[in-house]
């Protein structure tokens, strides 16, 4: 069974995104070293990325592009050539390399892609998504970079769900621009 993790940046207020929808600040410091070898290493993982419309259409019109390649290189790289999915009820088609486009149920498409073969699933960004999937008993793993920022409104990665989300912690990770990793799974 292929294992779906959620990859996604959070700040201090929880919140994936401003109130507008931008998500510059996740982007805010490229001089830690040890925070770039991470980013890079963990673009490396392989494995079929998962994408609503609206993060899609973000990393769609990043990734390709000359500045992509210059920026990140290697998670340039990896991004564009890894497979990709993206739900949505809306867009007419996905013009970025790999991906397929599922208009479909969110759940029943991740159930029915969990049980085929090959590398695993991870969500980045995606917040409606990853609340659908969470409220299913979808999700595997969470993996969420907390930054030390404050937004005071914004929308948050659970935003919709309808009954409690326990999880407990696996792993934790701090970086030197004050970014840390945390690692949970859902509890049994």
């Amino acid at each position: 069974m292929r294992k779906l993790v959620v990859f996604n940046q959070v700040t201090l207020d929880g919140n994936i995104a401003d109130a507008n929808g931008d998500m510059s600040w996740a982007h805010k410091d490229r001089q830690d070293a040890e925070w770039n070898a991470f980013v890079a290493d963990n673009a490396s993982g392989g494995g079929e990325l998962v994408f609503g419309r609206i993060t899609y259409e973000l990393m769609a019109s990043y990734w390709p592009t000359p500045m992509a390649m210059k920026n990140d290189p290697v998670v340039a790289e990896r991004m564009n050539n890894l497979p990709k999915v993206v739900f949505s009820r809306t867009l007419g088609k996905a013009s970025w390399k790999n991906t397929k486009l599922v208009k479909g149920d969110v759940a029943a498409e991740i159930r029915k892609m969990k049980q085929e073969p090959g590398p695993g699933l991870a969500i980045l960004g995606s917040g409606s998504i990853v609340a659908q999937l969470a409220q299913e008993g979808l999700i595997d793993e969470y993996q969420i970079v907390m930054n030390p920022v404050a937004l005071g409104k914004g929308k948050t990665m659970f935003e919709g769900i309808k009954g409690k989300l326990t999880l407990k912690l696996t792993k934790t990770r701090a970086f030197g621009n004050g970014n840390v990793l945390l690692c949970y799974e859902p509890m049994a």
